[in-house]
């Protein structure tokens, strides 16, 4: 045996011990690897100090801000009046989400493409749909514990409070609003080409849209025609929807059914476009 063949077999033996390892990455399934790609995407969030802070102390702001402004007054609600404190409780959770959901998944996924990130991760087992999934799977997280926030600081500071039979419309509320934005987000995502334009183009369809939906004003400000137009796009349903979960005066079990479908509707459209107009490369050069 000459060395040559010695040495040949060898080398070639750290990479016959190291093939079963590749095939194993390759041939999970896509369960396990949105499983993986969902824990790396939830550290990425919590260790990005300034990303953490923006997404949930933004929302606490706003909310200390208008319930302290316009808390004295009240607004008309199916079955009685609230108070406007109590009724920005669920509005400023419906803006929480939605600026997790949309604004900073469609940020961080357009600035990641454009600065080649996802070029690179294209060489790895995930697909598309993983990714998405697990973006969307992120938001929900997020947004659970915002709302939590959110509601402890509203029920503490504010007395809003949602009824016992209420609790589980709020949380499937917050779920369905969450996976529907998350994926709507990344529909945003692929319709901006630069990483320039993304925040300024969130900002132009979600500002005009928290006005006329009721999150910043309240619906009794607002002419009737724009509500009407608000309803066709999914921020106003989802306002609605978290404030008949905290209507007091409600004998139901507080589910806005007619609301969470427009919502879901958005979500599986968005997840429809973000799924076949996905791309990995920089749209901008």
């Amino acid at each position: 045996m000459t060395y040559e063949t010695t040495a040949a077999r060898r080398a070639a033996q750290p990479a016959t011990a190291a093939a079963p390892a590749a095939r194993a990455v390759t041939m999970r399934g896509p369960a396990a690897l949105t499983a993986h790609q969902f824990r790396y995407d939830l550290l990425a969030f919590i260790r990005n100090g300034q990303a953490r802070f923006f997404t949930l102390a933004l929302p606490v702001a706003f909310l200390l801000i208008f319930a302290t402004v316009f808390g004295r007054k009240t607004v008309p609600v199916a079955g009685g009046l609230i108070h406007t404190s109590v009724y920005y409780v669920p509005g400023i959770i419906a803006l929480g989400i939605i600026q997790a959901a949309v604004s900073n998944l469609a940020i961080s996924v357009t600035a990641q493409r454009e600065n080649g990130i996802l070029k690179r991760r294209r060489a790895t087992p995930v697909s598309a749909g993983v990714l998405v999934t697990s973006r969307a799977l992120t938001a929900v997280t997020v947004s659970v514990v915002m709302t939590g926030l959110l509601a402890v600081i509203g029920a503490l500071a504010y007395g809003a409070h949602v009824p016992a039979g209420h609790a589980a419309a709020l949380a499937v509320t917050v779920l369905v609003g969450a996976a529907s934005f998350g994926a709507l987000g990344f529909a945003l995502a692929t319709l901006i080409r630069g990483a320039d334009s993304a925040q300024p183009t969130i900002a132009a369809i979600t500002l005009p849209l928290y006005f006329i939906s009721g999150i910043f004003l309240a619906t009794t400000l607002l002419p009737h025609w724009l509500l009407n137009v608000a309803g066709v796009f999914p921020v106003r349903p989802f306002q609605q929807a978290l404030l008949a979960a905290y209507n007091p005066y409600s004998s139901g079990t507080g589910f806005a059914g007619r609301d969470l479908l427009i919502m879901a509707a958005w979500g599986i459209a968005g997840l429809l476009i973000a799924t076949r107009r996905f791309r990995w490369t920089p749209q901008s050069r």
